[in-house]
């Protein structure tokens, strides 16, 4: 994996976090990784900062494979390390941020996505100096947390690029596959309420219908042309979803159960261009969401990339060469910082 300039590892400690349930915790952990070069205007405030956001089944470090990386971050290409400072968080609940299996399991605060937004937002402001965004970049979860920045925050960045979200209420397909999940812990015998002392085993055997509902048809008929492929293929993702821990997993799904942007829309004030991929059936276009929220935000644009031989459906979101150009010409279209 490519070391990028300045590549910088941080873990800050947000003292008595306040969740939208009105659950404290004394100490929130937020793990960050930056990297790229800061440009500061005359007041010495940072001036060319972008956020990046994770999917559900990543963390920061989603934004340093080579998949993604290579694609965005290298000389010449949309952003530019050279040109831009990039921050990737582990949003809470994931990665190195603070999260149930720290200890607290069961007992962790329940948080939502809103929550996500507020930690980012204190971390951007409180401990890297960041005042204002030159650009939200995200993926799945993270786009879903873009449309919210925005609306949260409005005059806190110039632009906002969700890929691979709906500006709408968590609900059809998406959520379903999420509650089949959130049930299979909750009904796992192991689960004990969360007080396991051994990662439940049960539940795995029902997790590959998230793979299933994020993956092209096309892409899982091509891994699985056969009764024994798909035999195959059904073992490895079982094997990957055991590798999570129960609890973790559990408020991750829940966490996304009162997303629905729609309400606020008209509250987005920074230019948008939202990317959505025509073979997500997560985010099906035949749904018609995208197009009519986004004429409520003045000057915003939207695109669906056409399915084709090398797009993934959701997992598009990883193949950052598929969209970059996108990207690219979005980032081209704005005013000076």
């Amino acid at each position: 994996m490519t070391s990028w300039p300045n590549q910088t590892e941080h873990l800050f400690i947000l003292k008595n976090f306040v969740f939208a349930s009105g659950e404290p915790l004394a100490e929130l952990k937020q793990h960050v990784v930056t990297f790229g070069t800061p440009t500061r205007n005359a007041a010495g405030e940072i001036t060319n900062a972008v956020l990046l956001l994770h999917n559900t089944t990543g963390s920061g470090a989603t934004w340093l494979s080579p998949e993604i990386a290579d694609h965005l971050f290298a000389p010449g290409q949309p952003l530019d390390a050279g040109k831009f400072f990039l921050v990737a968080g582990d949003m809470i609940g994931f990665g190195r941020s603070s999260k149930p299996s720290n200890g607290l399991r069961a007992r962790f605060p329940h948080y939502r996505y809103a929550d996500m937004v507020t930690a980012q937002h204190q971390v951007l402001t409180k401990h890297l100096g960041v005042r204002h965004l030159r650009l939200v970049l995200g993926l799945s979860m993270g786009g879903m947390l873009t449309w919210m920045f925005g609306e949260m925050y409005p005059d806190f960045m110039d632009a906002l690029m969700p890929i691979a979200s709906q500006p709408g209420p968590m609900s059809g397909r998406n959520w379903i596959q999420r509650r089949i999940n959130i049930e299979a812990i909750r009904s796992d015998p192991e689960w004990n309420n969360g007080d396991y002392e051994r990662n439940p085993t049960r539940w795995v055997l029902t997790a590959p219908i998230g793979a299933l509902m994020t993956q092209s048809v096309v892409r899982i008929q091509e891994m699985a042309p056969t009764r024994a492929a798909a035999d195959e293929l059904y073992r490895r993702f079982v094997e990957r979803a055991a590798k999570g821990d129960a609890n973790d997993r559990l408020y991750q799904l829940e966490a996304s159960m009162d997303y629905d942007p729609s309400g606020a829309l008209d509250r987005i004030k920074a230019r948008l261009f939202a990317l959505n991929f025509a073979d997500d059936a997560l985010n099906p276009p035949e749904l018609g969401v995208l197009e009519p929220a986004i004429a409520r935000i003045p000057g915003a644009r939207c695109k669906t990339l056409p399915a084709g031989a090398l797009t993934q459906g959701h997992y598009t979101t990883m193949r950052a060469e598929l969209w970059q150009g996108h990207l690219g010409a979005f980032l081209a279209g704005l005013p000076p910082a």
